[in-house]
């Protein structure tokens, strides 16, 4: 539970970095953001800021002017911004480029504020994620070649489901890091059969991609 509290805090600080914010403004972005936090309460959101404001890395300041939320009637109407330490804290975040950031729970949240971070931190967190799912996707073939013949054929399709998803991320993480690398003037790795789709990579949904048509 604390890598998912610790996405949430750093998406928060990230969110303030652009402008401050009241808690329904920033519960509304949270939600487009995160896709694990789309059913994100107030419950969840105020305990995280008020834990941000202890630590010094956001402040809160009264705002008659900004509009209540229906949960918060009686609230006090606070807009949240970042402090020094606060920026300092989430350039922090932008720089790491370690394991956490390539999981499932930082990927998305990290992908999101690409845009803020430098172009070595992007390729390495890319090419670990590629390596994270890589090794993913190695696992899934075995268990399904020893296993495929226990199967039920609804397991089997749920499996090759799991399979596919896996296998687009992975060319689509390819079309990425081949455009950072031509981006940064490096010279591409592999033979070029990405080609032609690197042109649009940045910012395309890897289920988006075809699905590898299956023998």
């Amino acid at each position: 539970m604390r890598a998912r509290s610790d996405v949430l805090e750093s998406a928060i600080l990230g969110l303030l970095h652009d402008s401050p914010m009241h808690g329904y403004e920033l519960r509304k972005r949270l939600n487009l953001l995160l896709g694990s936090f789309r059913a994100l309460s107030y419950g969840s959101l105020y305990p995280c800021l008020k834990s941000l404001a202890a630590r010094g890395w956001i402040s809160g300041s009264d705002a008659s002017e900004a509009p209540a939320h229906a949960l918060s009637g009686k609230r006090a109407r606070i807009v949240y911004q970042l402090t020094a330490e606060g920026k300092e804290q989430f350039q922090t975040v932008l720089a790491s480029s370690g394991p956490a950031a390539w999981e499932d729970e930082n990927f998305g949240f990290r992908f999101a504020f690409f845009g803020q971070t430098d172009a070595e931190t992007r390729l390495r967190i890319l090419e670990g994620r590629r390596t994270r799912l890589t090794e993913r996707l190695e696992m899934i073939r075995d268990s399904l070649s020893r296993t495929r013949v226990r199967m039920d054929e609804y397991t089997l399709e749920l499996q090759r489901h799991g399979l596919d998803q896996v296998e687009r991320e992975v060319r689509w993480l390819d079309d990425l890091i081949d455009h950072e690398r031509r981006t940064r003037g490096a010279r591409p790795s592999g033979d070029g059969d990405h080609a032609d789709s690197r042109t649009n990579a940045v910012g395309a949904d890897p289920a988006a991609q075809p699905q590898k048509e299956r023998g």
